[in-house]
């Protein structure tokens, strides 16, 4: 909630209830009651959600929506795999790519299907099986290493994997220009205008973030702690008191 505002700002007043990823990637020193924020980091906070299901969407959602707008350009009719169909962005990439009419196909451990089948996923398979899927259009990759490897044989010709990881996927692009696909890196940026898309997306019901555990501030590392385990379910969430 909007306590104060600069001088020239006119986007928002004290008491407005907003939400956003102010600075990324620069800390934004967000593990505290209060910070500062350029205006334009910030949208109104969707109508019907909570402080808590609001602080999930930002980094996760703008990433899925960057992705899959902006750098991939998803329309409906594609093939899109989700890697991760089930963690923090993979479970709102797959709402979103399903919202633009795209035939989504998920990855995620056996436990996590239906889960993953209820967001809307078309298909959902077990990426330690072996390539999850054939002729698709784009992937969101969201693993490094191997698994970022493995997901390029899943692309169609000229196809092309988006990764969030591929720093840590060495050989990335180097592998899919010997298969005949395309591989880009990304890094979410703060965005006004993708918060107003999400924002749009949870009104018409076709984006809900998930939180599947809150820490307060003072437990912030054991909410980290269980976030580099990685097999949480959807998004963990540090609440701060009222």
């Amino acid at each position: 909630m909007v306590e104060q505002v600069g001088y020239g700002v006119t986007r928002f007043a004290p008491g407005d209830r907003v939400y956003g990823m102010p600075w990324f990637p620069r800390a934004a020193g967000a593990f505290a009651d209060y910070l500062t924020a350029p205006a334009r980091h910030l949208a109104p906070m969707p109508d019907g959600l909570g402080f808590t299901e609001a602080a999930a969407l930002p980094l996760a959602g703008l990433t899925a929506w960057q992705i899959l707008t902006e750098v991939a350009g998803v329309a409906a009719g594609q093939r899109v795999l989700v890697s991760g169909a089930a963690g923090g962005v993979g479970h709102l990439a797959v709402q979103i790519a399903k919202a633009r009419g795209a035939h989504v196909i998920g990855t995620a451990s056996p436990p996590k299907h239906e889960f993953v089948r209820a967001l809307g996923a078309d298909e959902v398979t077990d990426h330690r099986t072996g390539p999850p899927a054939r002729d698709v259009d784009v992937v969101v990759q969201m693993f490094g290493g191997e698994h970022g490897l493995t997901a390029l044989r899943a692309l169609r010709p000229g196809g092309l994997l988006v990764s969030g990881q591929s720093a840590w996927t060495p050989g990335l692009h180097e592998r899919a220009a010997e298969l005949g696909v395309r591989a880009v890196g990304y890094l979410v940026d703060p965005d006004a205008a993708g918060l107003a898309a999400l924002t749009d997306l949870v009104h018409k019901g076709q984006l809900s973030p998930h939180v599947s555990e809150t820490f307060p501030l003072t437990e912030a590392e054991r909410a980290l702690n269980l976030l580099a385990e990685g097999h949480t379910t959807g998004k963990v969430v540090l609440t701060v008191t009222d």
